[in-house]
């Protein structure tokens, strides 16, 4: 239910004196999967799903797979990804504990001119202060319009790149070193 102003009996006020300076961030783990997506591992406790805001809608189911990888090029296996798209719709997923793997389903994004079809993703892990921002594109549309990915430099743009057929997408998330994926200031 939303605030209705007019029931405050009072007039808000504060009592800092000084404007709130923001507080350092802080990592997401060590147990990511538990707080973000507790059915993922077997808990039933939340009041509702918490790894995602609805079923696939209709349309063309895809699975976007995958492995975070750290400088080393070792699995990042503590890690929740969370992806967004432009009608709404967001999912959850986490990196399995022993594979490293994760695992998208959704619907193919749709495309909104002059943008090429794309999934907005947010990761969170231990060791990782503040989320990263990233974007996935698909290798079977024609991305090279997209006003986003026109603005990382050619070399770079495998780096978001999913690949795939069938509905199915492979795409490997690296946190640092080479072929570091390209992240993005949200």
């Amino acid at each position: 239910m939303p605030f209705d102003p007019s029931l405050r009996t009072k007039p808000a006020t504060s009592n800092a004196t000084e404007p709130l300076k923001e507080s350092p961030s802080q990592t997401a783990g060590p147990y990511v999967h538990i707080g973000c997506v507790p059915q993922a591992i077997g808990l039933d406790n939340a009041p509702k799903q918490l790894a995602s805001n609805a079923d696939v809608p209709p349309g063309e189911s895809i699975v976007i797979q995958g492995r975070v990888l750290d400088g080393e090029g070792a699995l990042a296996k503590d890690v929740m990804i969370e992806s967004w798209q432009i009608d709404g719709q967001w999912h959850r997923a986490i990196c399995d504990l022993e594979t490293g793997q994760f695992r998208l389903e959704t619907s193919r994004p749709q495309a909104t001119a002059p943008a090429t079809p794309s999934v907005q993703i947010w990761i969170v892990a231990r060791g990782i202060n503040i989320g990263l921002s990233t974007r996935i594109y698909f290798d079977d549309e024609e991305n090279s319009e997209d006003p986003i990915l026109a603005l990382v430099p050619d070399d770079r743009r495998n780096t978001l790149i999913a690949k795939g057929n069938n509905g199915e997408y492979q795409i490997d998330i690296r946190l640092q070193g080479d072929d570091e994926t390209v992240f993005f200031d949200a």
